[in-house]
Order: structure tokens, then sequence, then C-alpha cells
């Protein structure tokens, strides 16, 4: 049997020419945008973001994944380092965590103070609206899994030589802090769904479910020419609107 002859693959190559499509128009139009992928420890971003831009230009398209603060940049204003890492005119940037880091981590693990939280979540609707005003479009995408199947990553993870460098001293806390975790999820999905840069929930519990859908909402949230809109449907129990700044959020993970 072929590569193609499997469903998922098949589904998979003609999402990515769409892609391929959407990148040639953001080339020639000049436009701007960002996807944010957020997520627990092994909820599948980056192989999510693999299934992106496997196919798509690296001149034309960035994965960004920061590691933690240099002093210098600690003593910076705080999103001065993702300002920089932000699309120019024709380009396609991915963020694999992003400014969220202060939401999610840094506000369960104590890297920075409640001030600074505070300050962050006042601000961070503000700062995305500015960019979506400049003309840069904002997708963000939380992968939702359950703690079942984060346990059973962590150990695959753990095991397996391919993945080692993924492990952190952070995974080790993953399972023992997830009520935090949900907390602060909770709060971030409700104070930061905006109705300039709205989140929307994916059910990262199926790995294969999770690439062709998020792939499939993504495709259909932007404008390009020749657009397959049939290939687009997303499954609405694996794709789930955030309401902008309402705390009637979808069904998460406990």
């Amino acid at each position: 049997m072929s590569k193609l002859d499997h469903p998922y693959e098949a589904e998979l190559e003609l999402l990515q020419i769409q892609l391929v499509k959407l990148q040639h128009h953001i080339i020639e139009k000049g436009t701007r945008l960002l996807v944010i992928l957020e997520g627990r420890d092994t909820a599948g971003k980056d192989g999510t973001i693999k299934r992106i831009t496997e196919h798509l230009s690296p001149r034309d398209s960035r994965v960004v994944a920061l590691n933690k603060p240099s002093s210098r940049e600690e003593g910076e204003w705080y999103f001065q380092r993702y300002v920089a890492e932000l699309p120019s005119a024709g380009e396609l940037v991915i963020f694999n965590r992003s400014w969220y880091n202060r939401a999610g981590v840094e506000k369960v693990m104590g890297f920075c103070t409640d001030a600074q939280y505070k300050q962050f979540m006042g601000s961070v609707n503000e700062f995305e609206s500015l960019l979506v005003n400049s003309g840069t479009q904002i997708i963000k995408y939380y992968l939702d899994i359950n703690k079942e199947e984060q346990a059973k990553r962590l150990k695959d993870r753990a095991i397996d030589p391919l993945k080692q460098w993924k492990i952190s001293p952070i995974d080790s806390q993953a399972q023992k802090m997830w009520k935090p975790y949900s907390i602060a999820r909770n709060l971030m999905l409700e104070k930061t769904s905006s109705v300039d840069a709205p989140w929307t929930v994916i059910d990262a519990n199926d790995k294969k479910l999770t690439h062709l859908n998020l792939i499939r909402d993504l495709l259909s949230r932007v404008n390009y020419p020749s657009k397959d809109k049939k290939i687009l449907k997303v499954d609405s129990k694996i794709v789930r609107p955030c309401p902008p700044l309402s705390n009637a959020l979808p069904k998460l993970a406990k």
C-alpha cells in the first residue's frame, strides 16, 4: 500500500496543497499572518507545526520557539522579544508557544510575579488589537488533552531516543500541577479571547484528527484564491471556538 492509500495521508496532502496556495497568496499580496499554538506539555504542537510547514517555502514562513529570556531580556518590556519575531509583509509565522507563557507556565511555576501576571493579562488584548489593526492577522489555537493522554505521552517521550530533546525539568511537574494549569488555562481563555484575536480550542487527544482539523480550520479563516471549501469542513467535536471575552468556555479537559 502506498503512502497516499492511507486516508489520513491522502487528506493531509490535499490540505497541504491548500496551504501552498495560501502561502502564494500571502507572498503575492504582502499580507502578514501570525498563528499562535499553545497547550500543555505533549499536546502535540511540534507535530502539528510540522504538518503545516512541511511543504511551505522556508524563506517565507518561520517557526518561532523562544528559549527562556536572557538576563538582558528580563529587563525589557515583556513583549519586546516577541515583537522582533512578528511576520513581515509576505510572511507566515507560527509561534510554538508565545507571550502566553506568562499566562501559563510562568504563572503556575512562579516564574513571574503576581504584578507581572496581572499587567500581562490587562494589556495583552490591547497589544493584539494593535497588531490586528496594523494589518497582522492573528489566529490562536489552544491544543487541549486530558490527563491520561498526557501521562501516556510523557512516558513515551521518556523512552523514545528520538524524543529525548523534548524532555525538560518542567515535564516532571506537568502531572503534579495539572489542576493549577487547568485553572490558569481557563482564565487565559476567558480573559484573552477577544473580538480581534479569539481563541479556538482543539481537542488534541488524537494526533491525526488534530492535524487535519486544525489545518482545515486555519485555511477556512484566511482568504486566498482557488480555495477548495469542500475539504475544509471541521469536526465540531474537535474544533471548538471560544466566545470573545466570555466565561462560556467550550468543554475542556479537567
